[in-house]
């Protein structure tokens, strides 16, 4: 870690009882805290606190602005807090939590934030000098990574909407620090450098074309480098990104030429005068070459890289290091730099980056000619300059084509399936048929145990869900030793898109997706609670379902009423003191039957007299609640899916705690809507996956079986069958993908009509593929010697379970006939 020093004279009394009163479990002694100053960084001081509770030591980081006068919107803890809280509550970009923040100066002097310490690795110097070379290949792919999770995060849907404009970010930026370098250096004073003052100009005539709608806008962290990142004690990956103080909404690309400045100057404050970077010095080995490092970050972020305004990005990122760096200096001549003697020699260091954006303005190419890199990568950094939004038919193909990551987790989930899912579906079904079939076949269990070793485990947690689950785990029961360990049980913070290739594979069997803990409703309800349930629901209910250890219902359709249109439903939830009191009857409640099923999602209403959509309500139950009777198991085309079963229940009288209501009154439709996402897209994708798995034994049967004296697989007519049957496949597949990836890019909302294509042709196009796998075998394909009868009745029931097809064509048809009314 960076160097430690004295305390910086804080006021340690009051700081000490500020942190007892505001962070828990912070010791109320003086003799159990200590503090002391971290030597790295110029800007905000900051400190680390050491408190001790009995035998345990707890470390907490302390930020707080410089005292004395500061420049106008420096030093702007309170903003840093703000993106630290959002981004540590709603994403898994790896960022410290943050406790609390004082805004009083009375008592340490200046506004402060106290946060989690990260403990782990900080890379001072970017050529890694220590690191084996496939180490720091893999330092610089986690750095590329973490930008771009950055990036990729929903401002609006984390509450950052109103952060800063995203409007002519770079044009406001060009003027900020234009007018900060004059404020620093001061009117005729002589450390002001001519050429800076000609580079602001340059840079005005050169702004590239921005408005908040384009792919490059988004949070922007402002200082993103190496050395303000924090990775992991023993794995290269990104564990925390430190200094938020420059961070707002612009232009994002912004970001990316600064964390790319040390390929051509090193512009470390303790290297004075020393200008060359990777490019004139040589890379490292291991370390990508610039071209590399680009293409990285665009195909993880999807993000063009902008060839045509790069001198421009980088030019604005040198100007202003040179502006921050003679604001150093300036805080030094004041007497209140934090950085010690280095703030010294700032002035020197931001001429020399000046002198640098000169020289790269003048380049013929932004990219060195001497680039390691070779042919193949520059031209995939000149494909990722073409617009996102190309029409162009390669381009949105490649939108399509699964990253490394998630190859591997779909070649590790096929041989899951073919060693240990496969083998099992005869034992798991004789079970199912016998008089025992409401118990739970104990290889269930066992398999879910090794898929949580293999990391396997809860693949479809959203991307932005998992940092919140991830934080119930660790602090609500601490019971995963290794941050590995809680990663893979949270799975591996998936897109929408990236987890339909992985759900297809769980498709192809009916149970695989529950040894997984990816199966419905389970993940659905999980969903609910990530994104709906206060703190004391998930503890009680969300972990053991994240655990396995329980499974749950949910309880909406009601045998009375037709429950296609969810205002009809008539199941009660009246409020009596510190009660709900329910009444109505359930049917279609799947899992319910299961023995391992203890919580109900029922949907009711808490008011019959309010406007039509807030009415409804939902509430958490406990199955084992008194006056929940299950009346009986339901059968869909014969199959009961033992042991997981589709229930019909009546609630009489059935009393529940009033803090288990989700939300609040009246919010059951908001719920219902958040709920209709990604949750109901799991199941086009695991009903592609079905389809293939009868694509795979219709082929099998074919190469096989003769008749009228050749195989099946020689006849014409059955040739011309499965070759349009691979036609409705993949042309099925790639809509549910672009339903997930609108669902990832532009939210349930707008991604809805994509959604609703999908949901009525999946279903369709799998009865078309598995009727005629069932015709190839004839009498034993309609029989359960197969698993083809069984794929079948469950995409049949999918044209009414999930929304029956009028309801979905109704919604596709209105918004076609809004888009030719504009």
């Amino acid at each position: 870690m960076a160097s430690l020093g004295a305390d910086g004279g804080l006021d340690c009394p009051a700081l000490l009882g500020y942190c007892s009163a505001n962070i828990e479990g912070f010791p109320l002694s003086p003799s159990d805290f200590s503090l002391s100053k971290f030597g790295h960084g110029q800007s905000n001081p900051t400190f680390l606190m050491e408190v001790r509770a009995g035998a345990l030591i707890k470390l907490y980081v302390l930020r707080k602005k410089p005292p004395g006068k500061l420049l106008e919107s420096a030093h702007a803890v309170e903003r840093e807090f703000q993106v630290l809280q959002a981004l540590c509550s709603h994403t898994l970009v790896p960022v410290p939590k943050v406790f609390c923040l004082c805004a009083d100066s009375s008592v340490i002097g200046t506004p402060f934030y106290i946060m989690e310490y990260l403990e782990g690795r900080i890379y001072i110097d970017p050529s890694l000098p220590d690191l084996a070379p496939h180490r720091r290949s893999a330092i610089y792919h986690a750095t590329a990574k973490a930008l771009a999770s950055l990036h990729s995060v929903d401002v609006d849907r984390i509450g950052l909407g109103k952060y800063g404009r995203r409007d002519n970010y770079c044009k406001r930026q060009v003027e900020r620090w234009a007018k900060q370098y004059i404020a620093s250096t001061g009117e005729g004073k002589s450390n002001r450098n001519p050429r800076m003052i000609e580079l602001v100009d340059w840079l005005r005539n050169h702004i590239p074309l921005e408005d908040s709608s384009t792919a490059t806008s988004g949070i922007v962290h402002g200082d993103y480098r190496i050395d303000n990142l924090v990775f992991h004690p023993t794995e290269d990956r990104v564990i925390g990104i430190l200094d938020w103080e420059l961070s707002t909404l612009g232009n994002q690309m912004c970001d990316v030429a600064y964390s790319c400045l040390h390929y051509i100057v090193d512009a470390r404050l303790d290297k004075v005068g020393q200008d060359e970077g990777f490019e004139a010095t040589g890379i490292p080995e291991g370390i990508p070459s610039l071209a590399e490092y680009l293409a990285d970050y665009c195909s993880a972020a999807g993000k063009p890289w902008p060839a045509a305004d790069w001198k421009f990005y980088v030019a604005f990122s040198l100007f202003r290091g040179a502006s921050i760096y003679t604001g150093v200096h300036s805080r030094w001549i004041m007497g209140n730099a934090s950085g010690g003697e280095h703030a010294q020699h700032a002035g020197i260091k931001a001429d020399v980056l000046i002198d640098t954006a000169w020289s790269f303005i003048g380049r013929k190419s932004v990219l060195p000619e001497h680039s390691s890199s070779g042919a193949a990568v520059q031209g995939r950094i000149e494909e990722l300059g073409n617009e996102v939004e190309s029409q162009d038919l390669s381009h949105e193909m490649r939108k399509f084509v699964p990253s490394k990551k998630v190859q591997e987790f779909r070649i590790r989930l096929i041989k899951f399936m073919e060693d240990h899912v496969y083998p099992m579906e005869n034992e798991f079904y004789k079970l199912a048929q016998s008089t025992m079939r409401w118990t739970v076949h104990p290889e269930e269990e066992n398999l879910k145990e090794l898929a949580k070793k293999e990391g396997l485990w809860n693949l479809w947690i959203p991307f932005d869900s998992a940092a919140r689950a991830r934080e119930l785990l660790l602090d609500g029961r601490n019971q995963f030793p290794s941050h590995k360990e809680c990663t893979n049980f949270l799975g591996a913070g998936l897109s929408n898109l990236e987890y339909g290739y992985l759900c297809d594979v769980m498709g192809r069997s009916i149970w695989a997706p529950q040894l997984f803990n990816c199966g419905a409703p389970d993940t659905g309800n999980m969903e609910v609670l990530l994104r709906y349930g206060n703190k004391e629901q998930l503890q009680e209910w969300l972990i053991p379902l994240l655990e396995g250890k329980i499974r749950s219902g949910f309880a909406m359709t009601e045998p009375q009423v037709a429950s296609s249109d969810a205002t009809n439903i008539e199941c009660s939830i009246k409020r009596q003191g510190d009660s709900y009191i329910i009444n109505g009857k359930k049917w279609w409640t799947s899992g319910a039957m299961d023995p391992r099923c203890r919580l109900l999602i029922v949907m009711g209403k808490t008011d019959f007299t309010a406007p039509k959509h807030k009415q409804q309500s939902m509430i958490l139950v406990d199955i084992q609640t008194p006056g929940i009777c299950i009346q009986r198991p339901l059968t869909v085309f014969g199959f009961d899916d033992a042991p997981h079963g589709h229930a019909e229940i009546s609630f009489d009288n059935v009393c529940v705690p009033a803090k288990n209501i989700l939300l609040g009154e009246g919010r059951g439709f908001e719920i219902a809507q958040g709920r209709l996402g990604p949750g109901r897209l799991h199941h086009c994708m695991r009903l592609v996956g079905a389809a293939e798995r009868g694509m795979q034994i219709m082929v099998q049967r074919a190469l096989q079986r003769r008749t009228f004296g050749k195989l099946i697989a020689e006849h014409g007519s059955f040739q011309s069958d499965i070759a349009k049957c691979r036609i409705e496949l993949e042309r099925t597949r790639l809509l549910v993908l672009a339903a997930a990836e609108e669902l990832d890019r532009l939210g349930n909302k707008k991604a809805r009509g994509t959604i609703a294509m999908a949901k009525v042709a999946a279903p369709n196009m799998a009865l078309q593929v598995l009727d005629l796998a069932m015709q190839v075998h004839g009498a034993a394909g309609l029989s359960s010697d197969t698993v083809l009868s069984h794929l079948w009745a469950t995409a049949r029931t999918l044209r009414i379970a999930d929304g029956p097809d009028e309801v979905h064509l109704g919604t596709i048809a209105r918004l076609e006939l809004q888009r030719a009314k504009l």
